[in-house]
């Protein structure tokens, strides 16, 4: 008597909560229990009229035992497993329709021990396969399993339009020591708006949450994620593949195109190009302008146009501004296709406050830190990943898993490195904690960011990790197994500043501002540099590349072609942002496509040509490319003519094969410039930004020239050239 009073207040307790949306385990009450005599199915049906669950018999009545919708069938006839239920409801339109489906609580969790131990290790980098919403069949019956992180909650649950966003419908149970929820949910189709309700165990306050793996959401400013979409994409790229695998990316050209795809081009009526719009427009225009590879800034999903991708909320999921992930997919494809790689700006330092993703997701820190000093950028208004919570190192080696593996993509650009490997970044003193060494570094960081560079190159053969990183933290591209980072190569931000500082400057000046030209070889080869004029340094008040140029409009757009002309010979890989190719005369607006329109321009049109000829002559020359990070594919000629503004340097290749490089910074033209070579013979002039055909005054020099049989600054033969006004010349020997 005794054990069947303590039973039915059990039970009673259990409704007590499922009513009150606070059920921590959902199977200890609802779906089949074994009975004294019998069997017990009850189900939690707020809508219903009448319930039938499936015996041998047939359908049975399942009486209504609480007015809130809890049904309840009782006996001792077979049941088929999984069984079936018949519920007559009232739909939002008061008309009654029935419907048939199974019993989530009639399959048991599916989640294995040994993933969920990886994952809890931070080990588990294919997590996007455990957690998050997939469609799978059990025993025959198709539906939807869903799994979420939320160790501080008391309860979880999954709540859509298919339940009418009703938190007590659809509780999921935890598999306890992991924090991980669990439930499935049967007959529930594809593309089915869904989120987490969860109530946190301490405050319980609950809190309406965008899945963490989610794959595809609304359209902003909603943010639901969908359950996933079939996916009947088939790949064509196995011979990119086989050929980027064996990819010696050390020694080849890379030349790499910025594009933010939601403003290259739009539609007159401002609508954006989608993805396959954009395989159709922007691959023939990367071809003809002689680019290998497109950065695109991220298209993971975010809710706020402004930010450009870099506050992401959708880890796992690409925009749905652009159109289905399969429609990506086919983008990467068409691109590969082509033999052009595609990179993505990847955003592991930080994630924004927005309330429906990760901030204080289970009503706690849980992917950030609690502490401020350690888990708040104050520069930008975004939390901080706590790169030493285990789960947290599972959910972000997985995200760069899933682009990797589920896009295909040929590498990842992480954004604010440096940020994250400094724990005093943009700190004042007492706004930061230091490491338990008393140290600035953040140890986890660096172990999180060494754990990434090796996974990507173990897993994915010739896919690249470029880092923006902004300091001089020693080994940031070089192999972890020597104490390094492990990226593929870093960002030269050093070169950028010099660079552009120096192009501001009016050429009269510019000769007490040589070193500014010269001081980056001095550290050149310390890391594997790409050479970045990218969207950073064209917006937030800073003017267009053409803009920052001085002089008169003629000056200008010939300084811009220098510009790109030592860029493009410097050593060093290479990426411009979109627009700096023809010339954009005003700083990127997200907001609107480029102006193509300059084109019609004679010197916007000069300057995209000029860097159309550049870059297929990158692409094409071994001396350009080949020996890029290696001091011996570079020697100056003459690093100390700063009275005339001029540098000169050889660029090599590893067969001995060079190419001579002479920039003057100035509007005079030198008529008479002597320089030295390696050898003697004739040279021929095969690029010059002064061309006519790039609006230039077209001074230079033509057919083959010969050297003059002597010495010039310790080389062994010399050549007189004709040094047109701010711009660059490059000069190939005969016999090459």
């Amino acid at each position: 008597m005794k054990s069947e009073l303590v039973y039915s207040q059990q039970v009673n307790s259990l409704q007590t909560a499922l009513l009150s949306a606070r059920l921590h385990d959902p199977f200890a009450y609802l779906g089949r229990h074994s009975v004294q005599d019998g069997e017990l199915i009850r189900i939690f049906q707020p809508h219903a009229k009448n319930a039938w669950v499936q015996t041998s018999n047939g359908f049975e009545t399942m009486p209504l035992v609480h007015e809130e919708g809890i049904f309840e069938w009782h006996g001792k006839t077979p049941l088929p497993w999984p069984y079936l239920l018949r519920i007559e409801e009232y739909t939002q339109q008061e008309t009654v329709i029935l419907r048939e489906l199974h019993d989530p609580y009639a399959f048991p969790l599916q989640i294995s021990d040994h993933d969920l131990y990886l994952f809890n290790e931070g080990s588990l980098r294919q997590s996007y396969k455990t957690l998050g919403a997939h469609l799978v069949t059990i025993k025959g019956v198709t539906g939807t399993r869903f799994a979420v992180w939320a160790p501080n909650a008391e309860r979880v649950s999954v709540v859509g339009n298919f339940n009418r966003w009703d938190g007590r419908v659809h509780p999921m149970a935890v598999h306890h020591q992991s924090g991980v929820w669990e439930l499935f949910i049967p007959d529930l189709p594809s593309k089915q708006l869904y989120k987490y309700e969860i109530r946190n165990c301490y405050t319980g306050e609950v809190f309406l949450k965008t899945d963490p793996y989610g794959n595809f959401h609304e359209l902003r400013p909603n943010n639901a994620a969908y359950t996933p979409l079939e996916d009947h994409f088939a790949w064509q790229d196995a011979a990119w593949m086989q050929k980027r695998a064996a990819w010696d990316w050390l020694r080849a050209p890379l030349n790499i195109y910025e594009v933010h795809a939601g403003s290259w081009k739009r539609h007159p009526d401002g609508r954006f190009y989608s993805y396959r719009e954009l395989a159709q427009q922007l691959i023939p225009y990367l071809l003809d302008m002689g680019y290998s590879h497109i950065e695109l800034l991220p298209i993971s999903e975010h809710p706020l146009d402004e930010s450009w991708g870099y506050q992401t909320t959708g880890y796992f999921a690409v925009t749905s501004r652009f159109g289905l992930p399969e429609d990506f997919k086919f983008f990467v494809n068409a691109c590969h296709e082509a033999n052009i790689g595609v990179i993505l700006d990847w955003v592991p330092a930080h994630f924004p406050q927005d309330a429906f993703s990760l901030a204080r997701f289970d009503g706690t820190a849980l992917y950030e830190h609690e502490d401020p000093r350690l888990g708040f950028h104050h520069d930008w208004g975004t939390f901080i990943f706590n790169y030493g919570r285990n789960e947290v190192k599972s959910f972000l080696l997985s995200s760069a898993h899933y682009w990797l593996n589920e896009f295909h993509l040929d590498g990842l650009r992480v954004d604010a490195v440096a940020s994250m490997l400094y724990l005093d970044y943009s700190r004042k003193s007492g706004e930061w904690l230091p490491n338990k060494f008393g140290g600035r570094e953040n140890l986890d960081a660096i172990d999180f960011l060494r754990d990434l560079n090796i996974m990507v190159h173990e897993e994915f053969p010739g896919a690249l990790t470029i880092a923006e990183e902004s300091t001089a933290w020693p080994a940031v591209s070089r192999p972890t197994y020597v104490g390094g980072l492990g990226f593929s190569m870093k960002w030269n931000m050093g070169w950028m500043n010099d660079t552009l500082t120096y192009f501001r400057q009016d050429a009269i000046y510019r000769r007490y501002h040589h070193n500014q030209l010269t001081f980056n070889q001095l550290y050149a080869y310390t890391e594997n540099f790409v050479l970045p004029l990218s969207h950073d340094e064209v917006v937030h008040g800073k003017g267009s590349l053409l803009t920052k140029m001085p002089g008169d409009r003629w000056q200008k757009f010939a300084n811009l072609r220098l510009l790109l002309t030592y860029q493009m010979t410097c050593p060093g890989k290479k990426l411009n942002f979109m627009g700096n190719e023809f010339g954009h005369a005003h700083e990127w607006q997200v907001n609107q496509a480029l102006d193509w329109h300059l084109l019609d321009d004679t010197f916007h049109r000069g300057v995209q040509t000029a860097l159309r000829d550049l870059n297929h002559l990158y692409m094409a020359t071994r001396a350009l490319h080949q020996l890029d990070f290696f001091p011996e594919g570079f020697g100056w000629i003459d690093c100390h003519d700063a009275d005339q503004s001029v540098i000169s340097y050889l660029r090599r290749a590893q067969d001995g094969s060079f190419r001579l490089i002479v920039l003057n910074f100035t509007p005079v033209p030198r008529m008479t410039y002597r320089i030295g070579v390696p050898k003697g013979g004739s040279y021929l002039e095969i690029f010059n930004s002064d061309s006519i055909y790039y609006g230039g005054s077209n001074i230079g020099n033509s057919g083959w020239i010969s050297t003059i049989g002597e010495p010039w600054l310790e080389f062994p033969d010399s050549l007189i050239v004709t040094l047109p006004p701010l711009a660059g010349i490059i000069l190939a020997p005969k016999d090459d």
